[in-house]
Protein backbone atom coordinates (compact mmCIF):
# COMPACT_ATOMS: atom_id res chain seq x y z
CA UNK A 1 0.00 0.00 0.00
CA UNK A 2 1.24 3.49 -0.81
CA UNK A 3 2.53 5.61 2.05
CA UNK A 4 0.36 8.47 0.83
CA UNK A 5 -2.94 9.14 2.57
CA UNK A 6 -5.85 11.54 2.10
CA UNK A 7 -5.47 13.19 5.50
CA UNK A 8 -3.04 15.89 4.36
CA UNK A 9 -4.43 16.30 0.86
CA UNK A 10 -6.00 19.76 0.25
CA UNK A 11 -8.70 18.15 -1.90
CA UNK A 12 -9.87 15.76 0.84
CA UNK A 13 -12.95 17.02 2.71
CA UNK A 14 -12.74 15.30 6.08
CA UNK A 15 -16.28 16.10 7.17
CA UNK A 16 -17.91 14.42 4.19
CA UNK A 17 -15.15 11.96 3.31
CA UNK A 18 -15.23 13.34 -0.22
CA UNK A 19 -12.46 13.97 -2.77
CA UNK A 20 -13.18 17.32 -4.42
CA UNK A 21 -10.59 16.67 -7.14
CA UNK A 22 -11.85 13.30 -8.37
CA UNK A 23 -15.48 13.92 -7.32
CA UNK A 24 -15.74 10.57 -5.52
CA UNK A 25 -16.46 9.31 -2.02
CA UNK A 26 -13.36 8.09 -0.18
CA UNK A 27 -14.03 4.78 1.55
CA UNK A 28 -10.68 4.60 3.35
CA UNK A 29 -8.50 7.73 3.71
CA UNK A 30 -5.49 5.39 4.09
CA UNK A 31 -6.11 4.14 0.56
CA UNK A 32 -6.48 7.27 -1.60
CA UNK A 33 -8.44 6.68 -4.80
CA UNK A 34 -5.81 8.64 -6.73
CA UNK A 35 -3.11 6.04 -5.94
CA UNK A 36 -5.07 2.90 -5.08
CA UNK A 37 -6.93 2.77 -8.39
CA UNK A 38 -6.20 -0.67 -9.88
CA UNK A 39 -5.76 0.96 -13.28
CA UNK A 40 -2.99 3.16 -11.91
CA UNK A 41 -0.17 0.73 -11.34
CA UNK A 42 2.49 3.41 -11.10
CA UNK A 43 1.35 4.44 -7.62
CA UNK A 44 1.51 8.11 -8.51
CA UNK A 45 -1.27 10.61 -8.57
CA UNK A 46 -2.69 10.99 -12.07
CA UNK A 47 -2.82 14.46 -13.54
CA UNK A 48 -6.43 15.63 -13.68
CA UNK A 49 -7.92 16.19 -17.09
CA UNK A 50 -8.14 19.81 -18.18
CA UNK A 51 -11.39 20.82 -19.73
CA UNK A 52 -10.94 23.14 -22.70
CA UNK A 53 -14.02 24.79 -24.12
CA UNK A 54 -14.33 27.12 -27.09
CA UNK A 55 -16.64 30.06 -26.44
CA UNK A 56 -17.92 32.06 -29.40
CA UNK A 57 -17.41 35.77 -28.99
CA UNK A 58 -17.93 38.92 -30.96
CA UNK A 59 -14.24 38.99 -31.87
CA UNK A 60 -13.91 35.31 -32.72
CA UNK A 61 -13.63 32.04 -30.80
CA UNK A 62 -12.08 32.11 -27.34
CA UNK A 63 -10.51 28.92 -26.02
CA UNK A 64 -11.00 28.71 -22.28
CA UNK A 65 -8.97 26.25 -20.23
CA UNK A 66 -10.95 25.56 -17.11
CA UNK A 67 -9.41 24.70 -13.78
CA UNK A 68 -8.49 20.98 -13.92
CA UNK A 69 -11.33 18.69 -12.96
CA UNK A 70 -11.72 14.95 -13.01
CA UNK A 71 -12.75 13.60 -16.38
CA UNK A 72 -16.42 12.65 -16.26
CA UNK A 73 -17.28 9.04 -17.15
CA UNK A 74 -18.81 8.56 -20.59
CA UNK A 75 -22.55 9.02 -20.46
CA UNK A 76 -24.65 6.30 -22.01
CA UNK A 77 -27.81 7.34 -23.80
CA UNK A 78 -30.66 7.86 -21.38
CA UNK A 79 -32.88 5.34 -23.14
CA UNK A 80 -30.29 2.57 -22.77
CA UNK A 81 -30.07 3.29 -19.04
CA UNK A 82 -33.84 3.36 -18.67
CA UNK A 83 -34.11 -0.20 -19.97
CA UNK A 84 -31.95 -1.41 -17.06
CA UNK A 85 -33.42 0.85 -14.41
CA UNK A 86 -34.88 -0.77 -11.26
CA UNK A 87 -38.62 -1.29 -11.09
CA UNK A 88 -40.72 -0.41 -8.08
CA UNK A 89 -43.43 -3.00 -7.31
CA UNK A 90 -46.95 -2.08 -8.31
CA UNK A 91 -48.27 -2.85 -4.84
CA UNK A 92 -47.10 -0.99 -1.78
CA UNK A 93 -47.25 -1.80 1.89
CA UNK A 94 -47.92 0.98 4.32
CA UNK A 95 -44.81 1.74 6.27
CA UNK A 96 -43.58 4.26 8.76
CA UNK A 97 -40.36 5.92 7.68
CA UNK A 98 -38.26 6.80 10.69
CA UNK A 99 -36.55 10.16 10.61
CA UNK A 100 -32.90 9.86 9.75
CA UNK A 101 -30.80 11.35 12.53
CA UNK A 102 -27.82 13.17 11.06
CA UNK A 103 -24.86 13.91 13.27
CA UNK A 104 -22.45 16.73 12.42
CA UNK A 105 -19.76 15.51 10.07
CA UNK A 106 -21.70 12.38 9.08
CA UNK A 107 -24.03 13.71 6.41
CA UNK A 108 -25.32 11.44 3.69
CA UNK A 109 -25.05 13.17 0.32
CA UNK A 110 -27.02 12.70 -2.89
CA UNK A 111 -25.72 13.71 -6.29
CA UNK A 112 -27.22 16.74 -7.98
CA UNK A 113 -26.50 15.19 -11.38
CA UNK A 114 -23.71 17.71 -12.04
CA UNK A 115 -20.27 16.38 -10.92
CA UNK A 116 -18.65 19.80 -10.68
CA UNK A 117 -21.49 21.10 -8.52
CA UNK A 118 -21.28 18.02 -6.28
CA UNK A 119 -17.59 18.76 -5.74
CA UNK A 120 -18.29 22.42 -4.96
CA UNK A 121 -20.89 21.37 -2.36
CA UNK A 122 -18.54 18.88 -0.74
CA UNK A 123 -20.49 15.85 -1.92
CA UNK A 124 -23.82 17.08 -3.28
CA UNK A 125 -27.11 17.81 -1.57
CA UNK A 126 -27.57 16.60 2.00
CA UNK A 127 -30.10 13.78 1.98
CA UNK A 128 -33.43 14.71 3.48
CA UNK A 129 -32.96 18.48 3.13
CA UNK A 130 -34.63 21.11 0.94
CA UNK A 131 -32.91 23.21 -1.72
CA UNK A 132 -34.08 26.25 -3.66
CA UNK A 133 -33.13 26.70 -7.32
CA UNK A 134 -33.83 30.31 -8.29
CA UNK A 135 -33.62 32.03 -11.64
CA UNK A 136 -35.37 34.06 -14.28
CA UNK A 137 -37.42 32.61 -17.13
CA UNK A 138 -35.34 30.39 -19.41
CA UNK A 139 -32.45 30.01 -16.98
CA UNK A 140 -32.70 26.20 -16.88
CA UNK A 141 -34.57 25.51 -13.62
CA UNK A 142 -36.81 22.76 -15.02
CA UNK A 143 -33.89 21.11 -16.83
CA UNK A 144 -31.91 21.12 -13.57
CA UNK A 145 -34.86 19.59 -11.73
CA UNK A 146 -35.44 16.77 -14.22
CA UNK A 147 -31.70 16.07 -14.38
CA UNK A 148 -31.70 15.75 -10.57
CA UNK A 149 -34.55 13.21 -10.74
CA UNK A 150 -33.06 11.25 -13.67
CA UNK A 151 -29.73 10.96 -11.85
CA UNK A 152 -31.47 9.42 -8.87
CA UNK A 153 -33.58 7.01 -10.93
CA UNK A 154 -30.92 5.87 -13.41
CA UNK A 155 -27.74 5.91 -11.36
CA UNK A 156 -28.92 5.20 -7.82
CA UNK A 157 -32.26 3.42 -8.18
CA UNK A 158 -34.06 6.20 -6.29
CA UNK A 159 -37.68 6.86 -7.31
CA UNK A 160 -38.52 10.52 -7.84
CA UNK A 161 -41.64 12.68 -7.90
CA UNK A 162 -42.08 15.82 -9.97
CA UNK A 163 -44.86 18.11 -8.73
CA UNK A 164 -46.06 20.14 -11.72
CA UNK A 165 -47.76 23.35 -10.66
CA UNK A 166 -47.84 25.58 -13.75
CA UNK A 167 -47.57 23.15 -16.68
CA UNK A 168 -49.82 20.18 -17.54
CA UNK A 169 -48.05 16.85 -17.22
CA UNK A 170 -48.81 15.86 -20.83
CA UNK A 171 -47.23 19.03 -22.15
CA UNK A 172 -44.19 18.57 -19.92
CA UNK A 173 -43.64 14.98 -21.07
CA UNK A 174 -43.85 16.03 -24.72
CA UNK A 175 -41.31 18.77 -24.11
CA UNK A 176 -38.92 16.34 -22.40
CA UNK A 177 -39.22 13.92 -25.31
CA UNK A 178 -38.37 16.65 -27.82
CA UNK A 179 -35.38 17.54 -25.66
CA UNK A 180 -34.12 13.95 -25.86
CA UNK A 181 -35.42 12.67 -22.53
CA UNK A 182 -38.14 10.12 -23.24
CA UNK A 183 -39.07 9.10 -19.70
CA UNK A 184 -42.03 6.92 -20.66
CA UNK A 185 -40.33 3.74 -19.50
CA UNK A 186 -39.25 5.27 -16.20
CA UNK A 187 -42.83 6.35 -15.59
CA UNK A 188 -44.05 2.83 -16.42
CA UNK A 189 -41.56 1.34 -13.97
CA UNK A 190 -42.71 3.81 -11.31
CA UNK A 191 -39.20 5.21 -10.97
CA UNK A 192 -40.41 8.63 -12.04
CA UNK A 193 -43.88 10.01 -11.45
CA UNK A 194 -45.55 13.33 -12.15
CA UNK A 195 -48.11 14.87 -9.84
CA UNK A 196 -50.22 17.56 -11.48
CA UNK A 197 -51.50 19.79 -8.69
CA UNK A 198 -54.02 21.73 -10.77
CA UNK A 199 -56.69 18.99 -10.71
CA UNK A 200 -55.88 18.56 -7.02
CA UNK A 201 -56.68 22.21 -6.42
CA UNK A 202 -59.99 21.88 -8.27
CA UNK A 203 -61.07 19.03 -6.00
CA UNK A 204 -60.40 20.82 -2.74
CA UNK A 205 -61.29 24.34 -3.78
CA UNK A 206 -65.01 23.67 -3.61
CA UNK A 207 -66.45 27.10 -2.94
CA UNK A 208 -65.70 30.28 -4.83
CA UNK A 209 -65.77 32.33 -1.65
CA UNK A 210 -62.83 30.37 -0.23
CA UNK A 211 -59.82 32.58 -0.78
CA UNK A 212 -57.20 30.13 0.44
CA UNK A 213 -56.58 26.42 0.71
CA UNK A 214 -55.51 24.96 4.01
CA UNK A 215 -51.83 23.93 3.81
CA UNK A 216 -52.60 20.49 5.18
CA UNK A 217 -54.65 19.58 2.08
CA UNK A 218 -51.79 20.39 -0.27
CA UNK A 219 -49.18 18.80 1.98
CA UNK A 220 -51.19 15.61 2.41
CA UNK A 221 -51.62 15.32 -1.35
CA UNK A 222 -47.88 15.55 -1.95
CA UNK A 223 -46.80 13.36 0.96
CA UNK A 224 -49.30 10.63 0.13
CA UNK A 225 -47.90 10.40 -3.38
CA UNK A 226 -44.28 10.49 -2.17
CA UNK A 227 -44.90 7.66 0.30
CA UNK A 228 -46.90 5.66 -2.23
CA UNK A 229 -43.98 5.41 -4.64
CA UNK A 230 -41.36 5.40 -1.86
CA UNK A 231 -39.70 8.41 -3.44
CA UNK A 232 -36.25 9.55 -2.39
CA UNK A 233 -36.23 12.70 -4.52
CA UNK A 234 -38.90 15.36 -4.88
CA UNK A 235 -39.18 18.41 -7.13
CA UNK A 236 -41.76 21.19 -6.76
CA UNK A 237 -41.58 23.33 -9.90
CA UNK A 238 -42.27 26.16 -9.14
CA UNK A 239 -43.08 26.65 -5.46
CA UNK A 240 -44.88 30.03 -5.48
CA UNK A 241 -48.14 29.02 -7.28
CA UNK A 242 -48.46 26.09 -4.87
CA UNK A 243 -49.23 28.63 -2.15
CA UNK A 244 -52.77 28.96 -3.46
CA UNK A 245 -54.37 32.15 -2.22
CA UNK A 246 -51.18 33.55 -0.77
CA UNK A 247 -50.01 37.07 -1.51
CA UNK A 248 -46.98 39.20 -0.77
CA UNK A 249 -49.06 41.17 1.69
CA UNK A 250 -50.08 38.06 3.64
CA UNK A 251 -46.57 37.16 4.80
CA UNK A 252 -47.74 35.27 7.88
CA UNK A 253 -49.90 32.90 5.83
CA UNK A 254 -47.12 32.30 3.30
CA UNK A 255 -44.50 31.75 6.00
CA UNK A 256 -46.61 29.23 7.88
CA UNK A 257 -47.63 27.44 4.68
CA UNK A 258 -44.03 27.00 3.55
CA UNK A 259 -42.77 26.16 7.02
CA UNK A 260 -45.39 23.43 7.42
CA UNK A 261 -44.68 22.08 3.94
CA UNK A 262 -40.89 21.96 4.31
CA UNK A 263 -40.95 20.55 7.83
CA UNK A 264 -43.48 17.85 6.88
CA UNK A 265 -41.29 16.67 3.99
CA UNK A 266 -38.03 16.85 5.94
CA UNK A 267 -39.65 14.94 8.81
CA UNK A 268 -39.56 11.85 6.58
CA UNK A 269 -35.78 12.17 6.69
CA UNK A 270 -34.91 10.43 3.42
CA UNK A 271 -36.53 12.64 0.77
CA UNK A 272 -34.29 15.30 -0.78
CA UNK A 273 -36.32 18.17 -2.20
CA UNK A 274 -35.69 20.75 -4.90
CA UNK A 275 -38.02 23.75 -5.07
CA UNK A 276 -37.72 26.18 -7.96
CA UNK A 277 -38.42 29.87 -7.79
CA UNK A 278 -38.88 32.18 -10.76
CA UNK A 279 -37.62 35.71 -10.24
CA UNK A 280 -38.10 38.78 -12.45
CA UNK A 281 -35.35 39.53 -14.96
CA UNK A 282 -32.78 41.89 -13.48
CA UNK A 283 -34.13 41.48 -9.95
CA UNK A 284 -31.96 40.69 -6.94
CA UNK A 285 -34.78 38.70 -5.35
CA UNK A 286 -34.41 34.94 -4.89
CA UNK A 287 -38.09 34.14 -4.48
CA UNK A 288 -41.51 35.70 -4.86
CA UNK A 289 -42.35 35.98 -1.17
CA UNK A 290 -38.87 36.41 0.32
CA UNK A 291 -39.51 33.53 2.72
CA UNK A 292 -38.53 30.47 0.70
CA UNK A 293 -34.78 31.05 0.92
CA UNK A 294 -34.78 31.11 4.72
CA UNK A 295 -36.27 27.62 4.94
CA UNK A 296 -33.98 26.06 2.34
CA UNK A 297 -30.71 24.37 3.31
CA UNK A 298 -29.13 25.62 0.11
CA UNK A 299 -29.75 28.06 -2.73
CA UNK A 300 -28.53 27.73 -6.30
CA UNK A 301 -28.97 30.63 -8.69
CA UNK A 302 -29.22 30.12 -12.44
CA UNK A 303 -29.03 33.11 -14.73
CA UNK A 304 -27.96 34.73 -17.96
CA UNK A 305 -25.11 37.23 -18.05
CA UNK A 306 -23.57 39.32 -20.83
CA UNK A 307 -19.81 39.48 -21.31
CA UNK A 308 -18.40 41.64 -24.07
CA UNK A 309 -21.59 41.32 -26.11
CA UNK A 310 -22.00 37.56 -25.59
CA UNK A 311 -24.68 36.03 -23.37
CA UNK A 312 -23.71 33.01 -21.26
CA UNK A 313 -25.57 30.81 -18.79
CA UNK A 314 -24.23 30.87 -15.23
CA UNK A 315 -24.80 28.84 -12.08
CA UNK A 316 -23.56 29.75 -8.65
CA UNK A 317 -24.00 28.56 -5.08
CA UNK A 318 -25.64 31.31 -3.05
CA UNK A 319 -26.17 29.34 0.15
CA UNK A 320 -25.05 25.90 1.37
CA UNK A 321 -25.87 25.23 5.00
CA UNK A 322 -23.60 22.68 6.73
CA UNK A 323 -21.47 22.37 3.57
CA UNK A 324 -17.81 23.40 3.06
CA UNK A 325 -18.78 25.29 -0.09
CA UNK A 326 -16.81 28.29 -1.30
CA UNK A 327 -18.38 30.96 -3.51
CA UNK A 328 -18.03 29.73 -7.08
CA UNK A 329 -19.74 30.62 -10.34
CA UNK A 330 -19.85 28.22 -13.27
CA UNK A 331 -20.59 28.75 -16.95
CA UNK A 332 -22.80 26.05 -18.41
CA UNK A 333 -24.61 24.98 -21.55
CA UNK A 334 -27.89 23.12 -21.91
CA UNK A 335 -27.36 20.17 -24.24
CA UNK A 336 -30.25 18.02 -25.57
CA UNK A 337 -30.31 14.59 -23.98
CA UNK A 338 -27.73 15.58 -21.37
CA UNK A 339 -29.07 18.65 -19.60
CA UNK A 340 -26.81 21.08 -17.79
CA UNK A 341 -23.15 20.64 -18.75
CA UNK A 342 -20.52 22.72 -16.95
CA UNK A 343 -18.04 24.36 -19.34
CA UNK A 344 -15.73 26.13 -16.92
CA UNK A 345 -15.45 28.86 -14.32
CA UNK A 346 -17.08 32.22 -14.97
CA UNK A 347 -14.01 34.14 -13.77
CA UNK A 348 -11.76 32.34 -16.28
CA UNK A 349 -14.15 32.96 -19.13
CA UNK A 350 -14.53 36.62 -18.25
CA UNK A 351 -10.77 37.10 -18.12
CA UNK A 352 -10.28 35.27 -21.43
CA UNK A 353 -12.94 37.24 -23.28
CA UNK A 354 -11.61 40.60 -22.07
CA UNK A 355 -8.06 39.98 -23.22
Amino acid sequence: MSARTCDKCPYYLKRSGYCALLAVKVGDPQRPPCVSNPGNSSGTEPAPASVVQNFPSASGTVALAATPVAAAPPQAPVQAEIANAPQVPASYADEVVEQQLIEPGSFDYVSTGIPELDAALGGGFIRGKTYLVAGETGAGKTIFSIQFLLTGALQYGEPGVYVAVDEPTEQLLKGLKRFGWDVTELVRRRMLSFLDMRPHFSKIYLREERRKIEPRFVIEGILNHVKKVKAKRLVIDPIAPLIYGGSQEDVLYVREFLRELVFAIERIGTVTTVMTSEVPTGSRLLSRFGVEEFLASGILVLGLEEIEGDVVRVLYVRKARWAPAKPVKFVFDIEPGRGIVIKGFYSALRAAMRQ
